[in-house]
């Protein structure tokens, strides 16, 4: 029988990967509102946005306004994806508490997404790491490596090829790296052999995982995770999320389901299930039209679960 942590982290992520996948535009206000109740409702680490030219992607052009909101939220660690130093500078610029650089294990994905190659975005992190360091910045630095267990453009990615570019990422100056199943991939049995590998080689520095819902495994995937002893893991309320450059690559692990999963294990996120829920039935009103995911959502929670947890 496996050993779990006794607490993890659900780190929502449906404001930047759910709301870059869609053609909603929500208001800044709404977002706003969607942080501040997943504030209340416990949640401590949000990615708020990417710093992207808004003419690529107009639903996160408010990142920087988002990011400077989250940051009067006291004990609200605020991330955000940068793909490149200009990125990094504007996070740095507003003292993210970090910035997540995207690597793409695929070199066909990593064209397509970035237009470098793989060892291009790690020279890349080099060049954000000496300017986070010129610029006497507390902002973190997280590579993460995405399309870790293969993409609809190229199809297998060895796992070798996956540690070497951790490795890599590491060596440029990286604090910590991650690993993403973009597309839905996985399974646990490649979850654990892959992670448990990345551990040796990261240790303490591996900080989490990113699982799509695609192919209905992403919990079973956290499963094998978080029994090797990974306690921080992505999740997008309503399961919304995808990437636009990774054909079928529909849905992350819904956040509500994650949260409920790892609190029946009696794993503590310090999320209030209720409270979550609440905020799933208004983001869904604002995205009425867009495809959501979740089971909790559908069944609701049990009555045992309640009479437990009251």
């Amino acid at each position: 029988m496996p050993t779990f942590p006794s607490s993890a982290v659900v780190r929502e992520v449906g404001l930047r990967d759910g709301l870059q996948s869609i053609q909603t535009i929500l208001p800044t206000p709404l977002k706003q509102a969607w942080i501040r109740q997943a504030y209340a409702a416990g949640q401590r680490e949000i990615e708020v946005g990417s710093f992207v030219p808004a003419r690529l992607l107009p639903q996160l052009a408010d990142t920087a306004e988002l990011l400077a909101y989250a940051q009067t939220l006291p004990g609200l660690r605020a991330s955000v994806l940068v793909p490149n130093l200009r990125g990094a500078e504007s996070a740095i610029a507003q003292a993210a508490h970090l910035m997540i650089v995207p690597l793409s294990a695929s070199h066909m994905h990593s064209q397509a997404n970035l237009r470098k190659t793989p060892d291009k975005v790690v020279a890349e992190v080099a060049r954000i790491r000496a300017a986070r360091d010129a610029a006497g910045s507390k902002t973190l630095i997280e590579g993460g490596v995405g399309t870790a267990f293969g993409c609809t453009l190229q199809g297998r990615v060895e796992p070798a090829e996956v540690l070497r570019l951790m490795q890599a990422l590491l060596d440029a100056g990286a604090d910590r790296v991650s690993i993403a199943d973009t597309v839905g991939y996985a399974d646990p049995r490649q979850v654990s052999e892959l992670f448990e590998q990345a551990l040796k080689i990261a240790g303490d520095r591996f900080c989490c995982g990113h699982f799509h819902d695609t192919r209905g495994l992403a919990l079973a995937n956290v499963y094998a995770a978080l029994s090797l002893g990974v306690q921080r893991f992505d999740a997008s309320l309503a399961g919304i999320g995808g990437c636009p450059h990774a054909p079928g690559a529909s849905g992350n692990a819904a956040t509500e389901d994650l949260a409920y999963m790892l609190a029946s294990m009696r794993v503590d996120t310090g999320i209030n299930l209720q409270q979550l829920l609440k905020l799933r039935a208004q983001v869904s009103e604002w995205l009425a039209g867009e495809t959501t995911h979740g089971a909790l959502w559908r069944a609701g929670l049990p009555k045992t679960f309640l009479e437990t947890t009251v």
